[in-house]
């Protein structure tokens, strides 16, 4: 493996980083032993804190638990800063734990906060959720008839969470629709291939990352192989970003690392020394020299923005679809000591280019909208991005545009890479379904024909 850091390192993210607080403990005026921190204002609200909690803890109509108390306000401190930055339970962190693996109980949905509403970023491909119909930007307003008003994401996940072949009713709700739809889904055990990939007309590979874990770089390196196996050699690959939530940044690093020879893939920066970083890519001898395209859309966050930043900024790949998500902040995980964990932004990272997509994301070379031939209006759905959730980062430079034109019937639409198994005939009806897709399939053969005529 050519890049070596700790695997937990990830962009949507998550990257292990060891923190040194310092407190300085002196003998306060009165005689008490006091830690405080350099900042006076810091210490006189910390002892306003210790005042209210004194009082709650004496007053309170009912006793109460200190330890709830203190994790409560916790988690309003860390709410103050922005979406991607929580405090963990154990439980918490365990199951963050675990989903980076690849393999966990569930719906396979993933969720954030939009407007403090339980907001779907994107199903996993062939889950529960997604065979069901769930769609990105799906608003879960109830969870088995309860209300998700008010709950976190947490919680929202141990309610959508359980045993396989058991069932669960979700309420979501959609542009225009006049009330809420019940969808039933059984759970099961999700076990998620990160990367599938085809060959179309025997000359143009197409490969589909639908997340970044800890397989990702292995299925990838399998996946090359075999499209490049083949009788005919590649005139181009297209590699599929949309709807990838993103996921470890290592893998993000390597992936990129897959297709270019040289060159930096990602650079972050924040306040502390620690957080600035370098990665760059390696030539190993084997890679791609056919023409790629990138297809990208709303739902192409995180690890999937850092992969085509890097290979667009270094001249490897066409970018084709619309303006990607916008998350452009990197975060650490720091265990404690109850086996609780602390998720922080600590930096923003930028494209080769030196540019950070933070509340902007990324604008395609080629802008295809996403053609949704069902006939049911009533399911648009607004675009989701960085930039709509409350508290996010403010982006560098320039002011953030909006949307000037109506979103699609579906603009972070399913997408579905064709089964290895799939005839002719069915991926050319894929073709027909996928507009995005066939448009880079078209520009890949239509590059080969100009390239003979000026030969």
């Amino acid at each position: 493996m050519k890049f070596s850091l700790v695997k937990k390192i990830v962009a949507c993210g998550i990257f292990i980083l060891v923190l040194g607080f310092t407190v300085f403990s002196i003998w306060g005026p009165d005689g008490d032993k006091t830690a405080f921190s350099a900042d006076d204002s810091s210490y006189r609200n910390l002892k306003q804190f210790n005042q209210i909690l004194n009082l709650v803890e004496e007053y309170y109509v009912e006793e109460v638990d200190s330890k709830k108390l203190i994790e409560g306000a916790i988690n309003g401190m860390i709410k103050t800063l922005d979406p991607h930055s929580i405090y963990m339970t154990p439980e918490m962190y365990k199951d963050l734990q675990v989903s980076t693996k690849g393999v966990f109980g569930g719906l396979g949905i993933e969720i954030t906060t939009v407007d403090d509403v339980i907001t779907v970023v994107a199903p996993l491909e062939d889950t529960p959720a997604y065979r069901a119909g769930i769609k990105p930007g799906d608003q879960i307003v109830k969870i088995d008839g309860q209300t998700t008003k008010g709950i976190t994401i947490y919680d929202a996940v141990q309610k959508l969470r359980g045993k396989a072949g058991s069932k669960v009713i979700v309420s979501v709700m959609r542009k225009d629709l006049d009330k809420p739809r019940d969808i039933e889904i059984v759970r099961d055990n999700i076990k998620i291939k990160s990367v599938k990939y085809r060959v179309y007309d025997e000359s143009i590979g197409y490969i589909r990352l639908s997340s970044f874990q800890e397989s990702t770089e292995n299925e990838l390196e399998k996946a090359l192989k075999e499209i490049n196996g083949k009788d005919h050699p590649l005139q181009g690959i297209v590699l599929d970003l949309r709807n990838n939530p993103g996921g470890l940044l290592d893998q993000a690093v390597s992936v990129s690392d897959k297709f270019l020879e040289s060159g930096v893939i990602v650079s972050s920066r924040g306040r502390s020394a620690d957080t600035e970083k370098i990665f760059s890519a390696h030539d190993d001898g084997n890679e791609p020299t056919c023409p790629i395209v990138v297809l990208i859309n709303s739902g192409t966050a995180s690890a999937s923005e850092i992969v085509s930043g890097a290979l667009h900024d270094n001249g490897k790949a066409v970018l084709l679809g619309t303006r990607s998500f916008g998350k452009g902040s990197v975060q650490i995980v720091k265990p404690l000591g109850d086996g609780a964990a602390l998720k922080l932004t600590v930096a923003k990272y930028y494209t080769p280019s030196g540019k950070s997509i933070q509340a902007k994301g990324i604008e395609p070379d080629i802008v295809v909208e996403y053609v949704n031939n069902t006939p049911k209006s009533k399911d648009a759905i607004k675009n989701v991005r960085e930039k709509d959730l409350k508290g996010h980062i403010e982006g560098e430079g320039e002011t953030i545009q909006e949307d000037v034109t109506p979103p699609p019937e579906s603009p972070t639409e399913q997408i579905e890479a064709p089964a290895e198994s799939a005839s002719q005939t069915e991926m050319d009806d894929r073709l027909k379904k996928d507009n995005q897709l066939k448009s880079a399939i078209d520009l890949l053969k239509s590059w080969e024909i100009f390239k003979k005529m000026r030969g």
